[in-house]
């Protein structure tokens, strides 16, 4: 299972972590896994190439495992725009929990 963990800090994302596989196919036809790695890597790039801020990223060797974290001096302008890319992101990895409960599952701290 695939587990999202997003923690905030006054309503704002401060860092997300996923862990795990979704082992809901059999290796390279994990619609799953692929759906959350194409959702969770391509927020991260959007935010990299349009705000040039440099986030702290935290990946395992071998895959199931993603920490990014928005660092604190990052201006309140910049802010603003990471949070919107990254909130969409939770709204898309939402969507694919909602029709596979079963190898994903989110939650905020």
């Amino acid at each position: 299972m695939i587990k999202v963990i997003v923690y905030r800090e006054n309503n704002q994302i401060k860092s997300f972590e996923l862990s795990g596989h979704a082992e809901s196919g059999p290796y390279g036809y994990d619609l799953v896994c692929a759906g959350v790695s194409a959702v969770s890597f391509g927020a991260v790039n959007a935010v990299l190439k349009l705000t040039d801020i440099d986030l702290e990223i935290e990946q395992g060797s071998e895959g199931g495992y993603l920490r990014v974290t928005i660092p604190n001096s990052v201006h309140a302008e910049l802010v603003e725009k990471v949070q919107l890319l990254f909130e969409g992101m939770i709204v898309s990895l939402e969507t694919i929990e909602r029709e596979y409960k079963k190898f994903i599952t989110i939650q905020s701290k």
